[in-house]
């Protein structure tokens, strides 16, 4: 199966093994780049001393930048959203991380039950606000350190042809609200699912598949969970 990966360059690269693992053949087209602010981490760790948090693994990266400016910092809870990004902030050092299985929403309820306080949200922009909004219906204080943005990248016309010389792909991954936002709103990436065509579009979750056109519904598949293995099951 032919599978296009619209994931960021790093991250699909792994995405891109496991697919090959599972005898598929990727194809990558990354529309976003990520664009780091280690310094507004590191800022805002000093600033506080209590609880992290982070949404994606992404935050977990530019926190990996800071080298001995973190230490002090890896005794603190820390929640993430995903076994995937906890077992990267335990990598990292990080001894006390607690996941959720779910969404943002799920990851608000988890800080609640551990009675976490002085919570601080290392997170990026664009983002959704199911968190922090979760958060404030639970009366639970936080402040916000946006330490990433994720940077559209538009693929050029050759590099779109060179996608879809081999035919149509089977089935398209989609990570993120605003990559699928990105991927539709490009004619050239538009008009090659044609209404009819039998390409799967595979969502991470509800909120990703909201992107997708009215007239492509019947194609989405919303991943079980909100997770790569989930998403990849469904291939």
């Amino acid at each position: 199966m032919r599978v296009l990966v619209t994931r960021p360059a790093h991250s699909a690269a792994r995405t891109a093994q496991r697919l090959r693992n599972m005898g598929h053949e990727p194809l990558l087209l990354p529309l976003r780049r990520p664009v780091h602010d280690s310094a507004a981490a590191a800022a805002a760790l000093a600033a506080t001393s209590g609880a992290i948090a982070v949404t994606s693994a992404e935050a977990i990266r530019v926190v990996s930048a800071l080298g001995e400016t973190l230490d002090p910092h890896l005794a603190r809870p820390l929640f993430a959203v995903g076994e995937a990004t906890a077992q990267a902030a335990r990598r990292l050092g990080f001894r006390s991380v607690f996941s959720s299985s779910g969404n943002g929403g799920d990851l608000a309820d988890l800080v609640a039950a551990r009675g976490a306080h002085g919570l601080l949200y290392l997170t990026g922009i664009p983002r959704a606000e199911t968190f922090e909004g979760r958060l404030r219906e639970l009366g639970i204080g936080f402040s916000v350190a946006e330490c990433y943005r994720m940077q559209p990248v538009a693929p050029g016309p050759a590099e779109i042809e060179a996608i879809f010389a081999g035919g149509w792909p089977d089935a398209v991954l989609f990570y993120s609200r605003q990559t699928a936002e990105d991927f539709f709103g490009l004619e050239q990436l538009r008009s090659a699912l044609p209404e009819g065509a039998a390409i799967r579009l595979l969502c991470l979750s509800e909120a990703v598949a909201q992107a997708v056109p009215p007239t492509l519904k019947k194609t989405v598949t919303i991943a079980p969970m909100p997770d790569e293995i989930s998403l990849l099951s469904l291939l």
